[in-house]
C-alpha cells in the first residue's frame, strides 16, 4: 500500500525549482516509493542492478541520452563518477525538476553532491515514518511500546511483518552490506559488537575510546565505523549547547539511532512488553522523541537545529531546538503521570544567562502519558502529539 508522505509537497516544491532534487535517508525508508508516487511519469532506473550500473559508471554520457528527458536515478551512490556528468547535463539543460536522484549513503552522496551539484540540485532526508505517516496505513499505528519497539520502516506495517524478521534481514541484507562497500570492516563479529553497545548506550554521553575497548578496536577504528553509521544513517550525534558557560558543559556529545526498532532489535529486546520494563526504557523512549521531532521538521522543509543541555553539576535539558522566535526547551519522561519535579531542569535553565543575542526559551514537557497541558512551568505534550508543535 502507498501512502502519503509528509515530505512530498516539499520534495514537490524543490522540483518546481531546481534542475535536480536529492534524496536521501535509510536502506528501506521509502524513498523509491515516494518517487514513484510523486513522479509517476518518470523513467526510473536502479542502480544497484549491475547492468544499469556498468551503463551508467563506463558510458556515463550515453547513459544520460538515454534519459535526455529525465529520469528517477535510485541509489546513485552506486555510480559517483555520474554526477559530475550530471552536472554539466543539468547546466546545458537546466528545466526545473528533470533529475531526482537518491541515495542511502549520506557522506558517499553529499560529498559529490557538494563538489558537483552546489546549486543546481534540493536535498531532501526522508526518515522512517513518523506517528502521523504510521497512522495512515490499515489499522492505525500501535500505542507507546508497540511503536516505539516497532520503528518506523514501513515496509512493517504495510507487509504485515513482525518486526523482529524483518530486521533480522534488514540488518543482514543492507546494514552489513553497506558498511562492507563503504569501509574494510575486516571483523564483522567485533563490528556486530560495537552497534550492540552503541545501541545501549543511546540517550548518554559517548564515550568513543571506551566503546571500542569493549569492542575490542581502537579508538581510530571505533570512530570510523560510527562515522559508517552516521553514512548509512543508522546512527547520529546530538552536540551539546555552547554558549558563555562553555566552561561549566559537558562536550560530549549524546548517541541516537535513527530508528528505535532497530536499536531494540540491537539490545535483544524482543516484545514491546519486555521493552516497558527495561533498564533502558526511559533511553529509548528519549531517543523516541528525539527523532519525532527530527522527522517534523525534516517532513515540513526544515533541519532543525538541535542540541542538549549538560553541566558539569548534572543540570541536564534533553533537547533544544532553536525557532524563529525562541529555543524550545524540551524535557523528555517515559512516566505516564506528571511529577512536580520533571520541571526542575526546565526551571533551572531558564534562570541562567545563555549568552547574548540568545532567543527566549520555551518549556516543552513530552511524557509517556496521554493528556495536553498547558501549565504555568511549561506545554505538556503526549506522546503522540510531538509533530504539532512547530519544530
Amino acid at each position: 500500500m502507498t501512502i502519503h508522505r509528509d515530505i512530498g509537497p516539499h520534495v514537490l516544491a524543490l522540483a518546481r525549482a531546481f534542475p535536480l532534487v536529492t534524496i536521501t535517508g535509510p536502506r528501506q525508508a521509502g524513498k523509491t516509493t515516494l518517487c514513484r508516487q510523486l513522479f509517476p511519469d518518470k523513467p526510473y532506473v536502479y542502480l544497484e542492478a549491475r547492468d544499469q550500473r556498468a551503463f551508467a559508471s563506463t558510458d556515463p554520457r550515453g547513459f544520460l541520452a538515454s534519459y535526455a528527458g529525465g529520469a528517477v536515478i535510485d541509489e546513485v551512490q552506486r555510480a559517483p563518477d555520474l554526477l559530475s556528468y550530471l552536472q554539466v547535463e543539468v547546466d546545458a539543460r537546466p528545466a526545473p525538476g528533470r533529475f531526482v536522484l537518491t541515495g542511502s549513503a549520506n557522506l558517499l552522496l553529499l560529498e559529490s553532491v557538494s563538489q558537483s551539484l552546489a546549486g543546481r540540485t534540493g536535498l531532501v532526508t526522508l526518515l522512517p515514518c513518523s506517528r502521523p505517516e504510521y497512522e495512515r496505513f490499515p489499522g492505525g499505528a500501535p500505542s507507546l511500546w508497540p511503536q516505539v519497539w516497532g520503528g518506523g520502516f514501513p515496509a512493517i506495517p504495510d507487509r504485515h511483518l513482525a518486526p523482529v524478521d524483518w530486521f533480522d534481514t534488514y540488518v543482514a541484507t543492507y546494514l552489513e552490506r553497506d558498511v562492507r562497500h563503504i569501509t574494510n570492516v575486516v571483523d564483522l563479529s567485533a563490528f556486530q559488537t560495537f552497534l550492540g553497545l552503541l545501541a545501549g548506550r543511546v540517550g548518554q554521553l559517548l564515550n568513543l575510546s571506551q566503546v571500542g575497548a569493549d569492542s575490542g578496536v581502537t579508538h581510530n577504528t571505533a570512530r570510523a565505523w560510527l562515522s559508517v553509521l552516521e553514512a548509512s544513517y543508522v546512527a547520529f550525534r546530538l552536540q551539546p549547547f555552547h554558549a558563555n558557560l562553555r566552561k561549566r558543559l559537558v562536550k560530549a556529545p549524546k548517541t541516537y539511532f535513527y530508528d528505535t526498532g532497530l536499536a531494540c532489535y540491537l539490545l535483544g529486546i524482543r516484545t514491546p512488553s519486555q521493552l516497558e520494563t527495561h533498564p533502558l526504557r526511559g533511553a529509548i523512549f528519549e531517543n523516541y522523541v528525539v527523532c519525532e521531532v527530527l522527522k517534523a521538521g525534516l517532513n515540513a522543509g526544515r533541519r532543525p537545529r538541535m542540541s542538549f543541555f549538560r553541566d558539569h553539576q548534572g543540570h541536564e535539558v534533553d533537547l533544544l531546538v532553536e525557532r524563529g522566535d525562541s529555543v524550545a526547551a524540551v524535557e523528555i519522561k517515559s512516566g505516564q503521570t506528571i511529577s512536580s519535579d520533571y520541571f526542575d531542569d526546565l526551571a533551572w535553565l531558564a534562570r541562567q544567562d545563555l549568552g547574548p543575542g540568545r532567543l527566549p526559551l520555551t518549556p516543552v514537557l513530552v511524557y509517556a502519558g496521554q493528556e495536553r497541558q498547558s501549565r504555568t512551568q511549561a506545554a505538556v505534550l503526549p506522546w503522540f502529539a510531538v509533530h504539532e508543535s512547530p519544530w
